[in-house]
């Protein structure tokens, strides 16, 4: 509280000085009589300094610590700096691929129908083959269909692991061969339809596959070979998701040293990990590729993969 006397020939006038300088809020604590008029006692409360709002960062999320071991062997892999990054979060980089990837079956039952698509070269027609071996000794009888019309001698290659499976092969070179092919026996047995090889980045080669899962319900599974640059298998993951594509198979694994297109084509077009290529073999050069698998080859170096003469 500020008290402070004011002195003048009256009352009001010393009332008015103390308003004056105190303020109109001042409070009047007495008065007295002096020689040349009156003095005024006045007093006023200070005025609150209010400090200033100072906003308060909240306090910074500490990143989980990576295990540079992890880090190091999915660099090895070629994984683009941010996704190894994401997973190099502890020690168990099989948790972690769980965690941030999906891990699914081929939608293979007996009503369903998977088209197996891909750039050129990638292995769709042995990859069909090895599917259709696996169908075949579980006691299935897939119908597979040969839809590539563009590659010479396509037909011919799957109709020879056909033959020995006793399975009858149906040429569909045209969507609407591919089709009819389709309503044959639906609901019997599982369909794998071999397609020609594709562009990922030709608008065209898309819509074609697009329109004819759209017409014959069938799920689209993306075949990739897992040494392709890991860049390169995410943009064609993603270009090929547009399509319709759910699904990857990874090829090549017995060949690769170098996966790290596998985890980048996943993420890239968020397509759910079912299969892997792991040799030649129609009975057994196919296996489901977890979480476990996956990171068990990702942590060995790519020195120790050497290379074979065979393919996935």
């Amino acid at each position: 509280m500020r008290i402070r006397t004011f002195r003048a020939r009256t009352v009001a006038a010393a009332m008015s000085a103390a308003r004056a300088e105190l303020g109109p809020d001042a409070l009047m604590l007495g008065t007295r009589r002096v020689a040349d008029g009156v003095e005024l006692t006045a007093a006023t409360e200070p005025e609150e300094e209010i400090a200033p709002v100072v906003p308060v960062a909240p306090a910074p999320v500490a990143a989980p610590p990576r295990d540079h071991a992890v880090e190091q062997a999915l660099a090895a892999h070629g994984l683009p700096e941010g996704l190894r990054a994401a997973l190099a979060t502890g020690p168990n980089l099989a948790a972690r691929l769980a965690e941030a990837l999906r891990f699914e079956d081929l939608p293979l039952g007996p009503s369903g129908a998977l088209l197996v698509v891909g750039p050129p070269g990638a292995g769709k027609t042995l990859t069909v083959a090895k599917l259709a071996t696996r169908l075949r000794l579980a006691g299935q009888t897939p119908r597979v269909i040969a839809a590539d019309g563009r590659r010479a001698g396509a037909v011919e290659q799957l109709a020879a692991f056909t033959r020995l499976l006793g399975i009858d092969l149906i040429a569909a070179p045209h969507p609407a061969t591919v089709l009819r092919a389709l309503a044959q026996g639906r609901g019997e047995a599982p369909a794998l339809i071999d397609t020609a090889g594709l562009d990922p980045f030709d608008a065209a080669d898309r819509e074609e596959i697009a329109a004819l899962a759209a017409a014959s319900g069938a799920a689209i599974a993306l075949v990739l070979p897992a040494g392709m640059d890991a860049m390169e298998a995410a943009e064609s993951a993603e270009a090929m998701a547009e399509a319709g594509a759910r699904h990857l198979l990874a090829t090549r694994l017995d060949l690769a040293r170098r996966i790290g297109a596998v985890p980048a084509a996943a993420i890239g077009g968020a397509l759910a990990i079912a299969e892997g290529g792991t040799g030649p073999g129609a009975a057994d050069g196919l296996a489901p590729l977890t979480a476990e698998a996956l990171a068990a080859r990702l942590l060995t170096p790519p020195s120790a993969r050497p290379a074979r003469a065979s393919a996935a």
